[in-house]
């Protein structure tokens, strides 16, 4: 992992002058009977706050694998890892038995007319969270990675017919999958693991064109067999990889994790995590998917570790899952209920949903609770 940036005793001015990179709460007002260094902490943890958002918003110079360290807000190019030979489950919502995920999820929808183009995942509060491990789930044949400290973040679009890179073929959908792993394959054909924590993007083409017994994706993914429901190919491939950290970011992190997804029509799309004073990026052409044509609905949480395997937390875990999304509007989001089947990926976690809200303004976003 890039070394973190150590601050010892800083200033009022230099915190001020850092803050001034992005909107923060003015001084007179947020720090009003703080000392000196308890006022200079605030600004800082608020300078850094508005910084890791500032990240999730800035574009990189193209396709490829990026890096960038608080204060700075300009993405250095970094060496790719491998695409990983990960692979998430679609959902089988029958079998989902009281567990978040596969179907039974709050998604957030956009309004009526409006297209998503990035959504935002965060948890504003993480209590009594001390381990986590992905276990397999007998519906999914018991896949994915398993083990303490191995879960997926996923921000998950909406399956879209609509999209142009199904090339016309009836009951093909899009998806893309904004991921961050504590672990992936190094390959399709290998068992071996990276031991590293990545972000990168999974896209999907659903029962696409005919199944023939060949390979009938287009350029750029991988045929993964016939569709359980339709005629076609699943068609699926990751981008390169971007590394977070060498080994598995344990759950107690949680809190401190931000993932988003972001989709440009005829531009790139992108997959971004902030850790404390640290961003990471992968991105891949749009057009490989056309996402951004019929992004409406949005998906995040924490969940295992692909293959269909469930995130089982402690007992006495609490978490405050925050969806906020760019829509080109203030209007409130839309809290799809879990009955709704809307959620788009079969990982789940152990957890019981709670209330979700829906809040509009320069953010909007979705709000709800989930504990065990």
């Amino acid at each position: 992992m890039q070394t973190k940036m150590k601050f010892g005793m800083r200033s009022l001015l230099h915190v001020a002058a850092v803050a001034g990179l992005v909107s923060v709460v003015p001084l007179s007002s947020a720090f009003a009977g703080q000392t000196g260094d308890e006022a200079a902490d605030h600004a800082e943890a608020q300078a850094r706050e508005a910084w890791r958002g500032t990240m999730h918003k800035l574009s990189t110079p193209g396709e490829g694998c990026f890096h960038a360290s608080y204060p700075s807000t300009q993405w250095e190019e970094v060496e790719c890892a491998e695409a990983p030979g990960y692979r998430s489950a679609l959902p089988k919502a029958k079998v989902r038995e009281q567990t978040v995920g596969n179907g039974s999820d709050y998604v957030v929808q956009a309004p009526s007319g409006s297209l998503l183009s990035a959504a935002a995942g965060s948890f504003p509060t993480v209590t009594g969270v001390k381990t986590e491990k992905s276990a397999g789930v007998a519906a999914f044949g018991d896949g994915g990675i398993l083990g303490s400290n191995e879960y997926t973040l996923q921000v998950n679009t909406n399956f879209d017919s609509s999209s142009a890179a199904c090339n016309g073929y009836s009951g093909c959908f899009a998806w893309q999958q904004y991921v961050m792993s504590t672990n992936t394959p190094v390959s399709l054909t290998s068992n071996q693991l990276t031991n590293k924590t990545e972000v990168f993007i999974e896209y999907w083409l659903i029962n696409y064109g005919v199944d023939n017994g060949s390979n009938i994706c287009p350029s750029g993914f991988i045929d993964g067999g016939a569709d359980a429901e339709g005629p076609g190919d699943d068609c699926v491939q990751n981008t390169k990889a971007t590394v977070i950290a060498n080994g598995q970011l344990p759950i107690t992190d949680l809190a401190s994790l931000k993932l988003s997804g972001s989709a440009k029509a005829g531009g790139t799309d992108a997959a971004t995590v902030t850790f404390d004073t640290e961003a990471y990026t992968a991105t891949v052409s749009d057009s490989l998917t056309d996402i951004a044509s019929g992004w409406t609905q949005a998906e995040f949480n924490v969940l295992g570790n692909a293959g269909g395997s469930v995130a089982d937390f402690n007992t006495g875990s609490s978490v405050t899952v925050n969806v906020a999304v760019t829509d080109g509007s203030t209007t409130a989001p839309t809290c799809i209920s879990p009955s709704k089947d809307d959620g788009t990926t079969g990982e789940t976690n152990n957890l019981t949903l709670g209330k979700c809200t829906a809040t509009g303004g320069a953010t909007p976003s979705i709000q709800f609770t989930e504990s065990h």
